[in-house]
């Protein structure tokens, strides 16, 4: 499968993936916004019935004192006026309530032509009146209460609205008031609540009034039918109103988990598909680079092999010697190529066998550049050396560091400009409780996205299509490793067409035996 078509199909997954994910998250916003409208509508429904219960229990108050009203009469008086047809009799009653109000009540009724002998038996009962029907005593009843009622009403219209919002409310038959009808709605959280005049003046809240959730308040006009400047408002809310809406979330939380899950398994799945992508590809690459840095060395010696078996050739002792120096030369580069590859396989999983020995950091490195002296001055180069650490001791296993110096120096020839005269600097002092090791070059240098990933196996900095530069990208994942094994550092600076240098740290000897 090519690049191209998982990049596609990483691509299809990832917006699948995504889609279903933001439809999910409007189901939930879908579902807030639902239980938000029906906590909304059921307090509404529950403050608007409380307003009409508090306006209700006003006039029952006002009917109260209109029957006390009717118990306390303590006057009547009778007037007639007849006409040539028929009588009408007048009522007039004065009422005393038990609060001192009067009322005055009165009621009027019509009958049919009255006999001479209706005014001279005037002070007793008549038998007309013995007489009079069921129906005109109710109906006579019935006039009575509807002034009474009358009575009461005007009593609301021109009274009740003066009175201050605090008398007119039992504030605790409004808190009962509230619990129940919140309760019949189907909201059974804590609440405070709060009475204001309509110009926002505060006229009473609760005792254990908390404005915690009060940015969620519900408010209620009441007594709506005054006068504006009389009216009041009920202001509810709930400290519990988040979690209340959210909690209706419980179950659609894991599914939104386990798609968020999902969605976190295919990214990382497509970063190691993208990653062994890539190692692929620097495998192959591995194995090109070992194929051409084995068959030189192969070459040459299966060609000087042939010249000590071809009888023509004049073996002359010095012909000989060169043969058999040039077949162990090359013998000896290929095993160090192969010991490379094996070190690294061995030591990709465990700590290596470190040998540790006391060793003067100065003179190893003194002896590596007298060898190395020969190659540079080959290549028209010259080395420079600063080993200036008065501290030199460390603690280390000499063959390793001395494969990692040698390898840092090998790459500066490796990667030495064509133009300019090659100069290696090689350098050490001290730091508290360190020995530095610097070794720099004027070579080629590397880009700054390169210099990331110099130290990692296999990575070789791209030089072109042609394989000017022999090796298998393991030169520098070995200094790493071994460096990281002896508890030091090892960093890399570079310039492109400048040169690079790296600084290598490690604990001095002293420290090292404390540890």
């Amino acid at each position: 499968m090519n690049k191209r078509t998982i990049l596609i199909l990483a691509f299809i997954m990832g917006l699948s993936f995504i889609t279903l994910l933001i439809m999910q998250m409007r189901y939930v916003d879908e579902i807030l916004n639902m239980r938000r409208g029906h906590f909304e509508e059921s307090v509404g429904r529950a403050l608007t019935n409380v307003s009409r219960q508090l306006e209700l229990a006003e006039t029952a108050h006002y009917l109260e004192q209109g029957s006390a009203a009717a118990e306390g009469i303590s006057t009547a008086a009778d007037t007639i006026f007849v006409t040539q047809d028929s009588a009408i009799i007048q009522r007039t009653s004065v009422a005393q309530a038990k609060d001192g109000s009067t009322f005055r009540l009165t009621s009027t009724e019509a009958t049919t032509r009255l006999a001479p002998s209706y005014f001279t038996k005037r002070k007793g009962i008549t038998l007309m009146n013995k007489s009079r029907s069921l129906q005109e005593i109710m109906r006579e009843r019935y006039d009575y209460q509807k002034d009474l009622v009358d009575e009461v009403v005007y009593s609301i219209l021109y009274t009740a609205s003066d009175r201050p919002l605090q008398e007119r409310i039992d504030f605790h038959e409004l808190d009962q008031m509230l619990k129940s009808e919140l309760t019949n709605n189907g909201i059974d959280l804590q609440y405070h609540f709060q009475v204001l005049t309509n110009n926002g003046q505060l006229v009473f809240q609760c005792s254990d009034y908390d404005s915690d959730g009060e940015r969620h308040s519900f408010s209620q006009t009441l007594f709506r039918n005054d006068p504006i400047q009389k009216m009041g408002v009920l202001k509810v809310h709930f400290p519990q109103f988040g979690k209340y809406v959210y909690s209706s979330l419980a179950f659609t939380i894991p599914a939104v988990i386990f798609t968020i899950i999902l969605l976190v398994t295919f990214v990382i799945t497509m970063i190691l598909v993208f990653r062994q992508k890539k190692l692929s590809e620097v495998k192959n690459d591995f194995i090109n680079n070992m194929t051409h840095e084995f068959k030189t060395p192969i070459s040459t010696i299966s060609l000087a092999s042939q010249m000590l078996g071809d009888e023509s050739v004049n073996k002359s002792p010095q012909m000989l010697k060169r043969l058999a120096n040039t077949i162990n030369d090359e013998a000896k580069r290929l095993r160090f190529q192969v010991e490379k590859v094996l070190q690294l396989s061995m030591y990709e999983n465990q700590k290596a066998n470190l040998q540790m020995t006391e060793v003067n950091v100065n003179e190893l490195i003194s002896g590596v550049v007298h060898t190395f002296t020969l190659k540079v001055e080959k290549n028209g180069g010259k080395i420079v050396t600063h080993l200036n650490a008065e501290h030199p001791k460390v603690l280390v296993d000499e063959m390793h560091i001395t494969n990692v110096v040698f390898n840092l120096m090998d790459n500066a020839v490796k990667y030495r400009r064509q133009d300019t005269q090659l100069e290696l600097t090689v350098s050490t002092w001290n730091e508290p409780h360190q020995l530095c090791i610097s070794i720099q070059d004027n070579g080629i240098g590397i880009r700054r996205d390169d210099l990331k990933k110099i130290f990692e196996k296999f990575y070789r900095v791209h030089t072109g299509n042609v394989h000017d530069v022999k090796g298998f990208g393991l030169g520098l994942a070995y200094v790493k490793k071994i460096i990281s094994d002896h508890r030091g550092t090892v960093t890399a600076e570079s310039e492109l067409g400048i040169g690079t240098k790296f600084i290598i740290t490690l604990p001095i000897y002293g420290d090292e035996m404390e540890n």
